[in-house]
C-alpha cells in the first residue's frame, strides 16, 4: 500500500511538472529577433544533447551487458533504467529552461516588473527541481514493485555466470549507478563546453575588444548561451538526481545490512520499517516541494527575488519536517527497535533534521562568501584595484576561508547522527538534506534561466529598463547558483559517507561496520584516492582551457572579418556552437572512464580494504577541494558583477579593476563550473561502483 501512496505522489508531481512545462511554450517569445536567438539556443542545446547521448548510450547498454551476463542477470536491466530516468530529467530540465529564458526576457519587456518575471523563471525552474525529486524516487517504485520489494533472502545469478550477491540490493545498486553514469559524462561534458565557449566569450569581449557582456557581435556568445543550460540545468539536474537516489539506495542497503547481522533482537516489521522510511521520506519532501513552489506560483511576488526564492525553499523544507516526523512516528512507535536508535521513534526524524538543516547552514556560508551583499565578495571586488595579482590571491584566501565552517557543519551532523542512531542514522542525515531536493534545484535552475534571459536582453538590444530587471534576477541567480553549488558538493558529502558506510557493511561482518586503518592497504589505498582528486581536477581543467585556447582564436579570425565588428554582419554562431559540441564530446570520456575503472581494477588487484581507501582518502580531499573551488568561483564572478553594477565608484565596466576582476572571474568559471561540480560526482560514482561491485572484491583479489 506504501509504495502505491509514493506512486501517487510522484503521478501528482509530474501533473504539475507537465502542467508548467505546456504553461511556458504558451507564453509569447517577444520580438522576431528575441524568438530567432532562442531558437539557435534551443537547437544547439538540443543538438549537444543528441549527439552526447549516442556516446552515452553505447557506453551504457556495454555496462548493462556485462551486469546481466556475469553478475545478475536483472541488474543491467535496472542500470539501463537509472540512466534512462537520469536523462529523462536532463532533457526535460534543459527543454523546458530554453523555453523558459526567453519568456522571461520577454516578461521583463512586457511588465517592468521584477516580481512577474521572477515568477517566470522559477516556474521554468520548477520543472528541473521536481522532475529530479519525482524521476528518481520512480525508478525506485518501479523496481521494487517490479520484482516484488524489499527482500534479504534471496541469491542472484548472471546469465553467464554466477556471484553470490543480494540480487534486491544489486538491483538497487546498479539503478543508482546507472544514474551516476550519466551524471558524471552530463558534469564533464556539459562543464567543458559551458566554460570554454564562456571563458572564450569574456577574453574576446570585454578584454580584446571591450565589448559590452553578452554582445551579438561576438561568435562564441551563443555558445556561451547553449552552455548555460547543458551544464547548470542538465548537468545539475543529473547531479542531484544521483546524490538523492545513492542516499535511498545507500539507506536500504544499511537497513539490509543491519537486520542480516542483528536481525535475531528485532523483527521482520523492523525491517520493513526500516526500508519503507528513506522511501517515504523522500515521497513526503516531494510533496512538501510540491506545495511550497506552488504557493510561490501563485502569490503577488513583491521586488525582492532572495526573499521570494527563500520563502519557496522554507515551505518545502518546514513542510518535510512536519511529513517526516509524521512517517517517522507511524514507522516506527510500534516496532521493535535497534539498540542504535538512542531516542526510539523519533530518532531517524532527529537524523533527518540534521540533514536538512545542514543543507540550509551550508547554503547561508556559501551565500555569505559569494554574494555581492556580503564582505568577501565586496572586498574582492575593491582589490581588484589592485590589479589581477591581487584579485586572484584575495581570491584564493576566501576560498579556503571559506572551507571550515561547511566542513564543521557537515561532520557535527555526522556525528550526531551517528551518535543517535548508527550507521542506519548517518544515510538518513543523507537523506534529510534531499529530502527537499525538488525545491533546492528549482531555485538553482532560476541562475541560468535568468542568465540567459539577461543574455537575450542585451544581444537582441532591448530597453535599458529591461535590461536593469534582467541584471538583478542574473545578481541572484548567480548567489542561488552558488548556493546550489555549496549544497551539491554537501550533499555528495553526506552522500559518500552513507555510500562509504554502506559499502563497508557489504563484506565486513558484525552489526558496525568496520575499515581497518591500520591496514597498509587501507591506508595505501587512501593515499591514492587523495592523488586521484589532484589528478581528476587537472585533467578537468586542462580539458577546459585547451578548448577555450581554440574557441577564443575561432572568434577572433571571424571578429577580424569585415563587418563582424561593425555590426553590419552577423557572425557565424553554428561554427562556435559544433567546436564546442566537438571539443566537449571529445574530452569527456577519459575522466568519466577514469572513474569506472578505479574502484574495479583496484578492488580485483588489491581487495575490498583498498578500494575502502581509496574511497575515504578521496573523500577526505575532494570535499574541501570543491568547497573552496566552488566558493572562490563565486567570489570572482559576483566581484566581477559588483563591479559592472557601479558599486564601486570610478571603476565601471571598461576600466583597470573591471579587466582584473574578469581575470579572476575567468580562473573562477574552471573552478566552479567544472571541477568543483564534477569532484562531487567523482567521489560518489567510485562509491557507487564499489558497492556495485562489492561481491566480486571479496570473492575475486589478485594481491591480498
Amino acid at each position: 500500500m506504501a509504495w502505491f501512496i509514493v506512486l501517487g505522489i510522484i503521478v501528482l508531481a509530474l501533473i504539475y511538472v507537465f502542467f508548467n512545462y505546456f504553461r511556458i511554450k504558451k507564453m509569447d517569445e517577444g520580438t522576431a529577433e528575441m524568438a530567432d536567438m532562442a531558437k539557435i539556443i534551443r537547437d544547439g542545446a538540443s543538438t549537444f544533447m543528441k549527439t552526447e547521448y549516442k556516446t552515452i548510450s553505447i557506453v551504457c547498454v556495454v555496462v548493462a551487458l556485462v551486469f546481466s551476463l556475469f553478475i545478475e542477470a536483472t541488474s543491467g536491466i535496472t542500470f539501463l533504467l537509472g540512466a534512462a530516468m537520469s536523462s529523462c530529467v536532463c532533457v526535460l530540465g534543459m527543454r523546458s529552461a530554453t523555453f523558459a529564458n526567453v519568456r522571461t526576457a520577454n516578461k521583463a519587456r512586457t511588465s517592468l516588473s521584477i516580481g512577474e518575471t521572477v515568477k517566470v523563471a522559477l516556474c521554468g525552474g520548477s520543472i528541473s527541481g521536481l522532475s529530479v525529486q519525482a524521476f528518481g524516487m520512480l525508478g525506485i517504485v518501479l523496481v521494487s514493485l517490479i520484482f516484488g520489494g524489499i527482500k534479504i533472502d534471496a541469491t542472484g545469478h548472471g546469465l553467464l555466470a554466477s556471484l553470490q550477491c543480494n540480487p534486491t540490493i544489486m538491483r538497487l545498486s546498479c539503478y543508482s549507478l546507472g544514474c551516476s553514469l550519466v551524471a558524471m559524462f552530463n558534469r564533464v561534458a556539459g562543464g567543458n563546453y559551458t566554460k570554454a565557449a564562456d571563458i572564450s566569450a569574456d577574453i574576446l569581449g570585454k578584454i580584446r575588444h571591450d565589448l559590452p557582456e553578452d554582445d551579438s557581435r561576438v561568435p562564441n556568445t551563443v555558445a556561451d548561451f547553449i552552455g548555460d543550460n547543458v551544464n547548470d540545468i542538465a548537468g545539475n539536474c543529473s547531479d542531484l538526481l544521483e546524490s538523492f537516489v545513492a542516499t535511498i539506495s545507500s539507506s536500504i542497503m544499511i537497513a539490509a545490512t543491519l537486520f542480516a547481522s542483528d536481525g535475531a533482537t528485532v523483527s521482520d516489521a523492523t525491517f520493513q520499517a526500516t526500508t519503507l522510511f528513506p522511501v517515504l521520506l523522500a515521497a513526503g519532501g516531494l510533496l512538501g516541494c510540491l506545495l511550497g513552489l506552488g504557493y510561490a506560483s501563485v502569490r503577488k511576488m513583491g521586488d525582492n527575488p532572495s526573499r521570494e526564492l527563500n520563502l519557496a525553499t522554507w515551505i518545502s523544507a518546514g513542510l518535510t519536517l512536519i511529513i517526516g516526523l509524521v512517517i517517522s512516528y507511524v514507522m516506527f512507535k510500534d516496532v521493535p527497535l535497534y539498540a542504535s536508535f538512542k531516542l526510539g521513534w523519533i530518532s531517524p526524524w532527529v537524523c533527518a533534521v540534521l540533514g536538512i538543516a545542514s543543507g540550509i547552514a551550508i547554503g547561508s556560508i556559501t551565500e555569505y562568501y559569494t554574494s555581492t551583499d556580503f564582505k568577501p565578495t565586496q572586498k574582492l571586488a575593491e582589490t581588484a584595484t589592485d590589479g589581477e595579482a591581487f584579485v586572484i590571491t584575495k581570491g584564493d584566501a576566501i576560498g579556503s576561508r571559506s572551507v571550515l565552517l561547511p566542513v564543521a557543519v557537515i561532520v557535527l551532523a555526522l556525528l550526531i547522527s551517528g551518535i543517535t542512531c548508527g550507521t542506519y542514522g548517518i544515510a538518513i542525515a543523507a537523506l534529510g538534506m534531499l529530502a527537499f531536493v525538488g525545491a533546492t534545484v528549482s531555485i538553482d535552475a532560476f541562475g541560468p534561466i535568468a542568465d540567459n534571459a539577461g543574455g537575450l536582453a542585451e544581444s537582441c538590444h532591448l530597453d535599458h529598463e529591461v535590461r536593469i530587471i534582467t541584471d538583478k534576477l542574473d545578481s541572484v541567480g548567480n548567489t542561488t547558483a552558488a548556493i546550489g553549488k555549496g549544497f551539491a558538493i554537501g550533499s555528495a558529502a553526506f552522500a559518500t559517507v552513507s555510500l562509504i558506510t554502506a559499502y563497508v557493511g557489504n563484506y565486513s561482518s558484525g552489526a558496525v561496520p568496520m575499515l581497518n586503518f591500520a591496514s597498509f592497504f587501507v591506508v595505501a589505498g587512501g593515499i591514492l584516492g587523495g592523488a586521484l582528486v589532484e589528478f581528476f581536477s587537472a585533467m578537468l581543467t586542462d580539458n577546459t582551457i585547451d578548448a577555450a585556447r581554440l574557441m577564443a582564436h575561432a572568434g577572433d579570425k571571424q571578429l577580424s572579418q569585415p563587418g563582424v565588428l561593425e555590426g553590419t554582419v552577423r557572425p557565424d554562431y553554428n561554427a562556435l556552437v559544433e567546436m564546442a559540441a566537438k571539443e566537449a564530446l571529445k574530452r569527456m570520456l577519459a575522466p568519466s572512464i577514469l572513474a569506472l575503472l578505479i574502484p574495479i581494477v583496484g578492488g580485483i588487484v588489491f581487495g575490498p580494504d583498498f578500494v575502502g581507501g581509496i574511497l575515504v582518502g578521496a573523500t577526505i580531499c575532494a570535499i574541501p577541494r570543491a568547497i573552496f573551488m566552488g566558493n572562490s568561483g563565486g567570489a570572482f564572478d559576483n566581484a566581477k558583477k559588483y563591479i559592472e553594477s557601479g558599486a564601486l565608484a570610478g571603476h565601471g565596466k571598461g576600466t583597470a579593476a573591471h579587466k582584473a576582476a574578469v581575470t579572476g572571474d575567468t580562473v573562477g568559471d574552471t573552478r566552479k563550473d567544472v571541477v568543483g561540480v564534477a569532484l562531487d560526482i567523482f567521489i560518489k560514482m567510485m562509491s557507487t561502483v564499489a558497492n556495485t561491485l562489492v561481491g566480486v572484491f571479496s570473492h575475486i583479489t589478485l594481491i591480498r
